[in-house]
């Protein structure tokens, strides 16, 4: 087998092999030379060349996003690992396994003019989990920290950075290891958990708990909880597409049920109890409802963090939600009107919706109801943010459909290629929901070797920004239109056509009806389906929803 002759290079090989770090996304360079060398001769890697460091990060992240497991990023020297920093962001606030590793200049090389040199060690300190500073030869030290590293990443589930300075030649390789690091194993104690009996009485008297969940791996809850909790009167569940959590009783379209409320409807849902678990919530009027009408009691779920997102926190339990749920569930439950009052409300909300569905000309609404209505069962869902994921959150979904979105930061950089490394890592079909800035942003994505044949995009044209329309300052100005809205005329047809992916358009619900199931029944090659919809159009028939529903 061939090696890289660099001693510091084979550690960081060999001990990501040891420790199960096995797909590896490249990014091309020099000074990562030894590193690329190593890993990509070494059969038991899975190695990915991607040019663009962002959309490296981004793949890998959706590749870790899947497997949950750590996904490794390697570049080259200076501000290369700069373009990694948003999808380290979004790993960290996900709780995403990704291990960053930077290829740098020696320390005598920096700060003195030498070429494609920065400060690396520590450049994304406040969203790693642990900076792995590694001196240019290989010791006991640098595997220690490597290890831990990569412990870090699994344990804590977050992105971490190895920075490994290399010196020339680059390019030397060898036949033998010159390494044989000592393989840590930490030890990782179980925590007990053991719920008090104080907690258990407290949630069986009270008569109005709110149960929120927020993005959540699919199956992650048993169904004997589920069970529960839907036949519980004094309990509601409220989730969102990105929970993964279905129940007939649950209510996955929060904002359709509260934004009509007044103050007399909040007053009687304000819930004694809310329990809240899984990761970043989408709706911003639950949250505005919660930081208003605080529940007495807010409890948090989760193994390592809680934020206090409702400035209501009162307890963080520390454990799996399963286990949770297990010592504080009981098949006896308190008499209440909490759930059946909501179910009345909720009831008259759904009717109303496929009333008002029902008249409306064509426009981003009418196209996410259709889509909706038509996805394949049995696929991955990938959803880029701003309108897109809120769009979504209006309409019903098939169960067996699985929604991820980075929710982490909510930005709209990387969804394409999130999606990408999503689909390549999962047994599901794959389709990515996404609107014209976020895709156009991340054109990129698509100088992708690895796109699988089956991967879809349905992408919504409306000519720009649309969420700014229906955020509160929109006036129809130039600054506003050039500046927020940042509104333009490009299509993704010669994109398409530079990559390879077949493409089909749409601008009415005739042609979107007939080009649809084209779009669904070729897998050939990937494909894009884009649906231009009315830009001046669409917030107002949004905006008129909300009013419809009162």
């Amino acid at each position: 087998m061939m090696y890289p002759k660099i001693p510091l290079a084979q550690s960081i090989i060999e001990i990501c092999q040891q420790k199960g770090v096995q797909h590896i996304v490249i990014s091309p360079g020099s000074r990562n030379a030894p590193l690329t060398i190593g890993f990509t001769n070494n059969p038991y890697f899975k190695c990915y060349s991607i040019a663009d460091e962002r959309c490296a990060a981004f793949f890998a992240l959706g590749i870790a996003q899947q497997i949950q497991k750590p996904v490794a990023v390697v570049c080259t020297s200076g501000s290369a690992v700069l373009n990694y920093y948003p999808a380290v962001a979004e790993a960290f606030y996900s709780q995403i396994p990704l291990v960053v590793v930077s290829a740098d200049r020696p320390q005598s090389k920096i700060d003195i003019g030498d070429g494609q040199t920065i400060r690396q060690e520590n450049v994304m300190g406040n969203h790693c989990l642990y900076n792995a500073n590694l001196r240019e030869d290989a010791s006991a030290e640098n595997d220690h920290h490597i290890q831990m590293a990569l412990h870090v990443a699994v344990t804590q589930k977050g992105p971490v950075h190895i920075n490994a300075p290399f010196e020339e030649p680059l390019y030397e390789t060898v036949t033998e290891l010159q390494v044989n690091p000592e393989i840590i194993e930490f030890i990782t104690e179980d925590k007990h958990f053991s719920l008090g009996n104080n907690t258990k009485e407290t949630w069986n008297k009270a008569t109005k708990k709110l149960v929120l969940v927020g993005e959540l791996f699919p199956n992650s809850l048993e169904q004997k909880y589920l069970d529960i909790l839907a036949h519980d009167p004094s309990v509601v569940v409220l989730t969102e597409k990105t929970s993964n959590l279905h129940h007939p009783t649950f209510i996955n379209q929060i904002d359709t049920l509260i934004t009509p409320f007044d103050d007399e409807d909040f007053k009687a849902f304000q819930p004694e109890i809310l329990l809240t678990f899984g990761g970043m919530v989408v709706s911003k009027r639950i949250k505005a409802f919660l930081r208003k009408y605080k529940p007495v009691h807010h409890w948090h779920v989760d193994e390592l963090r809680a934020y206090d997102t409702f400035g209501a926190l009162t307890f963080h339990y520390e454990t799996k939600i399963n286990t949770f749920l297990n010592q504080l569930l009981t098949v006896d439950t308190m008499e209440s009107s909490y759930k059946s009052s909501i179910a009345t409300i909720w009831k008259d909300r759904v009717t109303k919706q496929e009333e008002y569905t029902a008249k409306i000309p064509f426009s981003d609404f009418k196209v996410f109801d259709f889509i909706c209505q038509n996805l394949p069962t049995n696929s991955q869902l990938q959803v880029s943010n701003s309108s897109a994921i809120r769009y979504l959150q209006l309409f019903d979904l098939d169960s067996s459909l699985q929604v991820f979105c980075n929710r982490g930061t909510s930005g709209i950089d990387g969804s394409t290629s999130t999606a990408i490394g999503a689909a390549l890592a999962s047994d599901l079909p794959t389709i990515l929901i996404t609107g014209d800035i976020s895709f156009l942003y991340d054109s990129n994505a698509l100088w992708n070797n690895y796109i699988p044949k089956n991967f879809k995009i349905i992408l919504l044209n409306n000519s720009g920004g649309g969420i700014f329309r229906i955020l509160p300052g929109h006036q129809e100005t130039e600054t506003f239109n050039r500046y927020f809205e940042t509104s333009h005329q490009l299509n993704a047809s010669h994109l398409a056509n530079m990559y390879g992916l077949d493409y089909f358009e749409a601008n009415d619900e005739t042609s979107l009806q007939q080009q649809y199931s084209a779009f669904l029944n070729q897998n050939e090659k990937p494909s894009i389906l884009e649906i231009f919809t009315p830009e001046k159009v669409n917030n107002g028939i949004l905006l008129a929803f909300f009013s419809q529903l009162s």
